[in-house]
């Protein structure tokens, strides 16, 4: 993954936006705009919603129900961070009555959102709090970057985006998209407003299951190589370490490899966690030399086949039954 801006020229982006281009059905089936008269206009009446990755898609399908028609930007098995937009794309991004997007986490996303010219864009890193996470973070001191081990240094961290990983601030954009919704689509603001309470409600139980289901461990401490997991360490009174920083892809340095392995017999390590749309090479060559397991911990940017679950809410009993057992739960 590269997490360096892309820059689209904005008299580029003015001039694809300008195409009479039909949109495409992957990007959004809309002619007209319903945001005022929740769905005139459209051939199936419903609102169009664009999001630019699956968490954001997952609460505009359960909050949004039968009223909305989503689109994801990101189809399955792309790494969100590495997502590029067509031209034909960008175009018809112009044509959604609703933008749900996460700034920073996309750049190509950000840069063709503000040239959209959609009236009701949703930028879910401002409904909830973000905060920089380096290879370390510790959820009882809330430390962030590698402390002097090798990794990431906190000036290059940046804004960790991963916020849907912890329920409780997963909710809190959750109530966001719902008034985003109902501000596009006043005539069915109740059943949106419904479905975002019932939506918030699970999330209030997942969260309840995480804080029993990691009770009696035998450690804090978990290895990843992706540090995707702050923000539930954080609320959760756990320790991340990652063998790389933000980015999953770059190479860990050679005394953040030295850390790792001091670590590891230190805090009782007994798994290096890696995710379904990375390569899990890095995982095993750090387990091997550590003489440790591997196992999934996803960070549920995507769905597909190799996900262990069908949506969210699964994925996530998946990653606790995981870390249960990484963690040395005592049952």
């Amino acid at each position: 993954m590269n997490i360096s801006r892309r820059l689209i020229p904005a008299a580029a982006l003015a001039a694809v936006a300008a195409l009479a281009v039909p949109a495409l059905t992957a990007c959004s089936g809309s002619s007209g705009s319903s945001a005022a008269g929740g769905g005139e206009g459209k051939g199936d009446g419903k609102l169009q919603v664009t999001a630019s990755f699956y968490p954001l898609e997952f609460l505009a399908e359960r909050i949004g129900g039968s009223y909305v028609q989503v689109t994801d930007l990101t189809k399955p098995g792309v790494e969100p961070h590495d997502l590029e937009l067509a031209p034909r794309q960008i175009a018809a991004l112009t044509k959604a009555d609703v933008i749900i997007s996460l700034h920073g986490l996309q750049p190509a996303v950000d840069d063709a959102v503000a040239q959209s010219g959609v009236r009701h864009t949703v930028d879910a890193a401002k409904l909830t709090t973000l905060e920089d996470h380096g290879t370390e973070v510790d959820g009882r001191h809330h430390t962030t970057g590698d402390n002097g081990t090798g990794g990431e240094s906190d000036e290059d961290a940046g804004s960790d985006p991963h916020v849907w990983l912890d329920p409780v601030r997963y909710a809190e954009v959750a109530k966001g998209v719902g008034k985003a919704l109902e501000s596009a689509d006043p005539a069915h603001a109740a059943a949106y407003r419904k479905n975002t309470a019932g939506l918030v409600s699970q999330l209030g139980a997942l969260d309840t299951a995480f804080r029993d289901g990691l009770r009696n461990r035998s450690t804090d401490t978990f290895v990843t190589t992706h540090a995707a997991f702050g923000y539930l360490a954080e609320r959760y009174g756990l320790v991340e370490e990652a063998i790389n920083g933000i980015d999953p892809e770059s190479e860990p340095s050679a005394a953040r490899m030295k850390a790792l392995h001091d670590l590891a017999g230190r805090e009782h390590v007994t798994t290096v966690f890696f995710e379904t749309l990375v390569s899990d090479r890095t995982a095993k060559t750090v387990a091997g030399d550590l003489h440790l397991r591997t196992d999934v911990l996803d960070p549920i940017e995507g769905i597909t086949d190799k996900s262990r679950g069908k949506d969210y809410f699964a994925v996530q009993r998946s990653n606790l039954a995981a870390l249960r057992q990484a963690l040395g739960v005592r049952k």
